[in-house]
């Protein structure tokens, strides 16, 4: 049973301002998301965008919204094929029993959008 969906978009130039920040990166991103960002070497806002968007999807799929989250423990991973994962850890692992998750860039956006299936 579907839980909740969440849409996001990022807006690509203000996070090539904010990724600037080694602090905004370390609050917001895993460590295996920044190595993820700085492999992307003239596409990491487009990368960084992307899975900041992800992750305000997921928080508003489950309705709780970004403020009082530990985002680093909402983190986005890739499969063989390069499709993006959730990958949950702490207080998030156990909220759902699948979260759905796709990316998009284009126009200077990136969108993520988030279904989120209830355990149960």
């Amino acid at each position: 049973m579907i839980r909740g969906i969440g849409l996001d978009l990022c807006e690509i130039s203000r996070m090539a301002e904010a990724i600037r920040r080694p602090r905004f990166l370390e609050r917001f991103f895993s460590e295996e998301e920044r190595a993820y960002i700085a492999a992307k070497g003239k596409n990491a806002a487009q990368t960084a965008a992307g899975l900041y968007a992800a992750k305000e999807a997921f928080v508003k799929a489950l309705g709780t919204g970004i403020q009082s989250l530990d985002l680093q423990e909402i983190a986005v991973t890739h499969d063989g094929q390069g499709a993006p994962r959730y990958c949950l850890s702490g207080r998030y692992a156990a909220l759902a029993s699948a979260a759905w998750l796709s990316i998009t860039h284009d126009g200077g956006i990136a969108a993520a959008v988030c279904v989120l299936e209830d355990r149960g």
